[in-house]
């Protein structure tokens, strides 16, 4: 027997009305970028190995998946190396492409190969899939879409008021209220690992922070001390973990913890600056919270750090996320350009919509009418009929088979095709078509121009 199909691990196939809702997604926040000026562009699904080894640190490395040179691949391998068997020096003589881990590091790539054709600032938008050899697990898949916006060339906060104001517009556009935009600041982290004499562990304190509302205070603390941060140290951060209140009250706190650290106070005055520029624009549906154990993707954010919470009532991780990164590309050889840019996570958005019941109704585009096939006279007439609502913008067709009545209306009603045409001999002796309301039941006699305005 023949084995059944299957797709690999962490992938998914998506049915019409999948797929409708999530182009519901797409364009809500298609309709944002551009509204905020940003420009679409689009990069290859894989680049050259060398563009995406190494930019995403240990970890991100071993997730990169990796496509093998086509040909005999092997032959090019040498016996000394084939006999180490250490699969980390093959794979370079054995592939030379990988799949784009996320659309970062490719528009940075993408911002220097073209940096004499661009005009800077360049506010670009981009919407494809990205690839990650990853455990999956529920809203962790191995392929699945991101869309970013990113603004390179500016050093300007005003940037990072725009980046929230969209976040926010995005999700009254999608109906979804309560969403929390976290923010918090590189320097900050750096300025608070300074002033407990950890400067030189800054990733590993930043990584224990992160962790603080997963594991607790007690076992950040603990982690700390395990990579060797002083309990002296640790002790200063006591007002750290007890931080709450509003913006401008944890602001304040943030002054006299990091009084003696000018970075520190660097950080807490973009925060300030960001935070008044909101508090003047206002927000729709989303709070702007100040966030400091906040230290996702710490590799590349020098300046603002955003994560972005769904509302309370759904357990869902982050689903978006961003920061200031001020030399991103410079990894491809062009100093000095600073950047800053947000992602939004596409499929956990779906799992909160889908929740909280909060797709309109209208997203499944499909068929309106189904004209009825009573044979190929009936059939070609039907179909100068459906030319015409097609024309109106009109989702319509024929059922292909002259079938038995019964199995056609069957048909209608498992797509849900709301209207049912049907169109036999006398109909068409006197010009008019039969209209059949699939929810109500209801029956009239109409002509063309009556048919197109009942339908619509």
């Amino acid at each position: 027997m023949a084995q059944k199909p299957s797709i690999p691990k962490g992938t998914r196939d998506f049915n019409p009305e999948q797929v409708a809702k999530r182009q519901y997604i797409f364009k809500t926040i298609q309709n944002v970028f551009e509204t905020y000026g940003f420009q679409p562009i689009e990069t290859p699904s894989f680049e050259n190995s060398e563009t995406l080894m190494g930019k995403y640190g240990d970890e991100g490395d071993r997730l990169i998946f990796k496509i093998l040179n086509s040909g005999d691949y092997l032959n090019k391998v040498d016996d000394a190396l084939y006999a180490e068997k250490n699969s980390t020096k093959i794979t370079s003589s054995i592939s030379e492409k990988a799949l784009r881990y996320d659309l970062t590091v490719p528009f940075a790539r993408y911002v220097v190969q073209h940096q004499n054709e661009i005009e800077f600032p360049f506010k670009r938008y981009q919407m494809q899939p990205v690839w990650r050899a990853d455990r999956p697990q529920k809203g962790r898949f191995r392929e699945f879409n991101q869309c970013d916006a990113d603004v390179v060339g500016s050093k300007s906060l005003w940037q990072e008021v725009e980046f929230v104001q969209l976040y926010d517009a995005v999700f009254t556009a999608l109906n979804l209220d309560g969403v929390t935009i976290k923010i918090n600041n590189r320097k900050i982290l750096a300025g608070i690992a300074e002033v407990i004499g950890a400067q030189d562990k800054l990733i590993d304190f930043t990584v224990a922070l992160d962790k603080l509302d997963k594991i607790g205070e007690e076992k950040v603390k603990e982690e700390m001390l395990g990579k060797g941060i002083l309990q002296t140290g640790i002790d200063k951060l006591q007002p750290l973990f007890t931080l709450s209140g509003s913006f401008e009250a944890q602001i304040n706190s943030l002054k006299d913890i990091l009084s003696t650290s000018e970075e520190g106070l660097k950080g807490v005055e973009e925060l300030e600056f960001i935070n008044t520029g909101i508090d003047t624009l206002g927000l729709k549906t989303a709070t702007l919270q100040l966030d400091v154990t906040l230290a996702r993707g710490l590799n590349y954010y020098t300046g603002a750090i955003f994560e972005v919470s769904a509302p309370e009532s759904v357990q869902m991780g982050s689903i978006g996320g961003g920061g200031r990164y001020d030399d991103l590309t410079g990894i491809f050889g062009l100093k000095d350009v600073s950047g800053v840019g947000i992602s939004f996570g596409l499929d956990r958005i779906y799992l909160v919509l889908e929740e909280l019941q909060l797709f309109p109704e209208t997203v499944n585009k499909s068929v309106k009418v189904l004209f009825i096939n009573f044979g190929d006279t009936e059939a070609l007439y039907s179909l100068q009929a459906i030319q015409k609502l097609r024309a109106s913008g009109i989702n319509a067709e024929l059922y292909p088979d002259a079938a038995k009545m019964k199995k056609q209306m069957n048909h209608a009603n498992k797509r849900t095709i709301p209207f049912v045409v049907l169109v036999g001999e006398s109909e068409m002796a006197s010009s008019v078509y039969t209209l059949k309301n699939m929810i109500s039941g209801e029956q009239s006699k109409v002509n063309l121009d009556e048919l197109i305005s009942l339908v619509k």
